[in-house]
């Protein structure tokens, strides 16, 4: 009898624990479900699209598949640039798919319609490929964590350095959007700051086939650093032409405010040969960097962006944060995402601070000549790693996520 009555103490002791373990770890609708909404077909296709969605699923796989023993899925959607497609895509997965995270989503004006349906929902979305400063500052929000870069950090790594270097008078092609005009803000604060002049600017429509006119009035102006406050496709297409149009050779310098490596690779050395641009990441920068680079090469048959890197660090961190905080509730997440520094092969120094900023330490750098690239994807000379605080600053005040 006394046998039998501990046994069924013991059942119950037992009983109590798997109950508790299941209630401490509580993942809504059984999988956790991330969506890499992306450009799969448009002109940011190649530094995002298929890339991203493979070093999210990269990811998953890594970490095993499962967090605490529920599964983990990956879908991907096409947003095509437009912010109502994004938007739309968002509420659908968020509402109905039971989408728990979306991450990538290039073009600032998608990436904040998309983050105000997350704010709206409840739901999480990490942004890798828009850098607007806004995302953080005026219209942060607590679901929302930007990854990669800001323009605040791109002007401070490539606008300060090219002005320590002699060029203090700069005119800026401007994408007329709302990351172009936030990258020549944030760019022309930095420059003043640092005894330049802006003598002018110009704004280009995004992906517009014909920038002639713009590289005229640049040249025009007789600046000595040209501008590029803009991402693809239009950045390329800029250097490509004042390539053509003679602006080294007749003595002016173009600057790319954000250059990715896959705009090295299809510029190619020869034109691209120079560039002083900033990075948060390069695939041969150490033996961390490249063993993950040559595994994601193994799949894509190219070398990763900073963006794509940056995806698959914060949907690692993303699932890691689960396991240890027993549940997918996002602010939970986000917490524990708070309580450690962000190390790993894309982050250096890295933390995620309280307006949803990852800050860690960013690379400057510049194109290699054809004559100095020794191997396929070797483009960038690091010239300087400049810290996290340094480059993105401090948080902005107008966030209400920041304590005053």
């Amino acid at each position: 009898m006394i046998l039998a009555r501990n046994l069924t103490a013991l059942a119950v002791l037992a009983a109590a624990l798997l109950s508790s373990s299941g209630a401490s770890a509580q993942i809504s609708d059984d999988v956790v479900k991330i969506g890499v909404l992306t450009d799969m077909a448009g002109p940011a296709s190649a530094p995002t699209g298929q890339g991203s969605v493979t070093a999210a699923r990269m990811a998953v796989d890594d970490f095993g598949g499962k967090v605490l023993g529920k599964p983990i899925t990956v879908i991907s959607g096409d947003h095509q640039d437009k912010a109502d497609i994004g938007s739309a895509i968002a509420r659908r997965w968020y509402d109905t798919e039971q989408v728990d995270l979306i991450v990538d989503v290039p073009v600032s004006a998608v990436g904040l319609a998309v983050q105000s349906v997350a704010n709206e929902k409840h739901r999480l979305f990490i942004t890798h490929s828009t850098g607007s400063a806004d995302f953080h500052g005026k219209f942060c929000s607590p679901y929302a964590l930007q990854w990669v870069f800001d323009t605040h950090a791109l002007a401070v790594g490539t606008a300060q350095e090219v002005v320590k270097r002699g060029g203090d008078t700069w005119f800026f092609i401007t994408d007329d959007y709302a990351f172009g005009h936030s990258l020549e803000r944030d760019a022309t604060a930095v420059i003043t700051r640092n005894g330049g002049k802006v003598i002018g600017s110009v704004r280009s429509p995004f992906a517009t086939p014909d920038l002639s006119s713009f590289l005229l009035q640049a040249q025009a102006s007789k600046a000595k650093i040209i501008g590029i406050a803009g991402g693809p496709p239009n950045n390329t297409n800029e250097i490509k032409t004042g390539h053509e149009f003679g602006v080294f050779k007749g003595g002016q310098q173009m600057a790319g405010l954000l250059v990715l490596i896959t705009d090295v690779h299809a510029l190619g050395l020869p034109v691209a040969q120079g560039l002083l641009l900033t990075t948060s990441f390069y695939w041969d920068m150490d033996d961390k960097t490249r063993e993950w680079s040559k595994r994601y090469f193994a799949k894509m048959n190219r070398m990763p962006t900073m963006w794509q890197a940056g995806v698959y660090s914060s949907v690692m961190n993303y699932l890691n944060a689960i396991k240890a905080s027993g549940t997918d509730e996002p602010l939970k997440v986000t917490a524990k995402m708070r309580e450690k520094p962000i190390e790993d092969f894309f982050s250096r120094n890295g933390k995620l601070r309280e307006d949803g900023l990852m800050v860690h330490d960013l690379m400057l750098v510049q194109v290699k000549t054809p004559e100095e690239s020794k191997y396929p994807w070797d483009y960038y000379k690091v010239l300087a790693h400049i810290p996290g605080d340094q480059a993105f600053g401090p948080p902005d005040p107008v966030c209400p996520l920041v304590k005053k």
